[in-house]
Formats: structure tokens, sequence, C-alpha cells
């Protein structure tokens, strides 16, 4: 009865077969954009091929890699020959690529990486320069070409979440020689306007198609903008630098739309959760105050009143008494500190005090007679001078020298006859 069900591998088989067998699958030529590169150790190439709707699986063997010129990597425009076949073990169809030539755009993915590393360097990129988008827009700009599935995307996507937002286009060109310049005009005449986010983009195409995106003029003018920009560049596998240069990056116009504005159903729901939140917190509070109420209704003091009378009466007239004993506390200590000064016995016995002092005078002026030079020369002796000093030796003393000699009552002037010294 099962014999009608075929397996995984069986019909895998069959698949492939038949793509093996198709002469027009045996040599292909396709050109595409190179993404998720990866050179294996091995030797062989690993990476897909894209265009601006579609992706196949790649893969290069090593007798076959070795023989390419160039570096291949991420963003790469390629010429490739191979054959289609299908790889049974994940059940997906992939070419196994002969031969890959550069598409002539190597050096645009060249000039990409270069700015994207000067203005990176520079903190165009940086984080802390990136301003918030507003969760609810009053007024949202569009730059972007008049025509085509971009302006028609956004604007539906904003009329159905958001149809109370006001939009204001400003038609430029996204492609071309003198597009660059048109697009970094706009964003400049867009910061006139009260705006509160500005989306800036354009559908998808080639890379040449989206390079005016690339250009360091338009880079700098969505940094220098003071409104907040949302980049819608292409399709979710492009990237650009106004995308690195942007506040918030879209991977298409519709998610651009999205992201700028709120779904109005889901405002709708949060104004209605949060009513009933306020409502409850109401009813809660007001329950709250209500049973406050009762309980202070209730209470002993309310119905009673004249206790809380009493109680702060009895508590004055015990503040009262206390401050009384404590008053009457000190004049009784100062009035006792007062008698004892009164009986001390320096009060009692002044003169013992004036008699000590002249007691102490007298023993002064005997230490100083008995220290005084001249009461020495009222017992006889006498002070010799020479040359104004006191003589204490006859050294330096030599006949016909003139002396001084200090008595008591006063000087003698002599002249030194024989010096004799003592033996």
């Amino acid at each position: 009865m099962n014999d009608k069900y075929l397996t995984i591998s069986a019909i895998t088989r069959y698949l492939k077969a038949k793509l093996d067998l198709d002469e027009n699958l045996q040599t292909v030529f396709l050109k595409g954009e190179i993404s998720n590169f990866k050179a294996h150790t091995s030797g062989h190439f690993y990476f897909s091929l894209k265009d601006e709707n579609s992706k196949i699986n790649a893969i290069m063997f090593r007798s076959n890699a070795s023989k390419v010129l160039f570096k291949p990597s991420d963003g790469m425009k390629v010429l490739v020959t191979g054959r289609i076949s299908i790889y049974e073990a994940m059940g997906g169809y992939q070419i196994y690529v002969d031969e890959m030539l550069e598409d002539g755009v190597g050096n645009l993915y060249i000039a990409f990486e270069q700015l994207k590393e000067k203005l990176g360097k520079e903190g165009l990129f940086s984080k802390e320069h990136k301003k918030k988008i507003p969760k609810i827009p009053k007024r949202i700009g569009i730059i972007t070409a008049s025509t085509g599935a971009a302006i028609k995307d956004i604007l539906t996507t904003i009329q159905r979440r958001f149809p109370i937002c006001e939009t204001i286009l400003f038609p430029t060109l996204v492609q071309g020689e003198n597009a660059k310049e048109d697009i970094a005009l706009k964003i400049r005449k867009a910061q006139e306007y009260d705006l509160d986010v500005l989306i800036v983009g354009r559908g998808g195409g080639s890379i040449e198609d989206l390079w005016p995106f690339n250009e360091e003029v338009v880079a700098r003018a969505i940094y220098d903008s003071k409104v907040p920009i949302i980049s819608a560049v292409g399709h979710e596998v492009d990237f650009t630098i106004a995308d690195f240069v942007a506040d918030l990056r879209a991977p298409t116009p519709t998610a651009a739309a999205e992201l700028a504005v709120p779904n109005m159903s889901d405002l709708r729901k949060h104004i209605d959760q949060l009513n009933i939140r306020l409502n409850e917190s109401i009813y809660k509070k007001v329950n709250y105050l209500k049973l406050y109420l009762d309980s202070l209704k209730n209470s002993f003091v309310i119905k009673n009143p004249m206790i809380m009378y009493e109680n702060k009466k009895q508590n004055l007239d015990l503040i009262n008494t206390k401050l009384n004993d404590l008053m009457l506390g000190k004049v009784d200590k100062y009035k006792n500190e007062i008698e004892k000064i009164k009986k001390s016995y320096v009060l009692t016995n002044p003169k013992l005090l004036y008699k000590d002092k002249i007691i102490n005078l007298k023993n002064i002026i005997d230490k100083l007679e008995l220290l005084n030079p001249l009461n020495i020369l009222s017992r006889g002796y006498s002070i010799t001078y020479f040359n104004d000093k006191a003589l204490k030796s006859i050294k330096k003393i030599n006949k016909e020298d003139i002396l001084n000699i200090r008595l008591k009552d006063g000087f003698i002037e002599t002249k030194v006859l024989n010096i004799k010294e003592e033996k």
C-alpha cells in the first residue's frame, strides 16, 4: 500500500538526474553580486550569487578557483560560467562554477569600503550621534522619487498604520550622475520644515543604481541633519553608506514606514489598557482612602476629642513642674556658691592677704640689696678700672698707666709707679 510513496533521497536523485541531463543547464552564463563568500582551507570557494530578486548558492572547486586572477569578496559583481545541479545532501540546486570574471563594478566596491573606513574613523557611524526616532510623530518627511514603488509603499503603509500623521514629499533623483547632489539638497531643504522624522531612500536595484546613497555628500548631509533620519535603500540584503550614517536603518521602504509610525490599532489597545489600569488604580486609591477615613471616624480620639486636650494639658503641667524645679535648683545652687565665697578665709581676713604681700616684697628687696655691688664699697672695698674695664689681674698693667679707682662716694685717678706681683 505504501509503494506509491517515495523517499526524500529518491525524489532528490530523480530531480538531480533531470537537471544533469538538461543540455541547457550544462553550460550556463550568470552574472550577479557575490555574498556570503568563504574561501575554504581546502581551496574551494563557497558563496552565493544574487540580484535584486533572487539568489543561488555557488561552489567553485580548487582546480578552477586557483585560476581566478582577483580576490573575490562580498559585494563584487561577477560573471560566472558553470553547470546547474542539485546537492543531494541539502536538496538544493546550485551552480558549480568553472570560470569567474569581474563584471566591472569591483572598483565601486573598493570605493565603498574606502569611504566606509574614512567616515567610520571620523565618527559618522558612532552610536552616540544617533538620534532617537519619536514614537508618535505628527509630521514625516519623505525623500525619494515621486513615482515608483518606494513612495507608494511608504504612503500606503503610513496611511494604513497611522492615518492622522501628516507626510511631506521632497521628490528627488534616486539614480544617475546628478542624484547625489539632489538627495543632499533635499535633506538640507527638509531641515526648514517642522518634521519629526525623515525617511530617505528608494527601491531595490543594482549597485550602480543604489550608488548615489554611497556618496560622501549624501552621508554628510544625513549626519548634519537635525531631524532623525531612517534610511530605506534597496532590499533587505542591500547596505549603503547612508544606512550606516542614518539614525535607523530599514531593510525596505515599507519597513521604514513601519518603523516611523506606530500602528493605530496597537495604540488603541495600549490606550484601552492604560485606561483599565488607571481606573483600577483610582478605584484602589478611593477604597484605600475610604478605609482610612472610616478608621479616622472610628478612632478613639475623634470620638472623644476632649481626651486629646486633657492629655496635652497634663503634659503642659508636667513640663511647668519640671521647669520650676529646674529653676529653683539653679537658684539654690548659686545661693550656696555665694555663701561659700562670703565665708572664705580671704574675705573674712583681707589684711592677712595684704600682710603676705608685704613680707614677700621685703624679701625681694633684701635679696636685691645683697646683690647690689655698691653696698660692698660701703664696707671699705673699691673697684679699679683700666680703660673703663674692671681690673681682675695686674698682668695687663704697666708702669705709668693711669687707673681709676671707684670708692663709695667717688673716683680717684692715679698713676702706676710700681707693680709688685704677689708670690
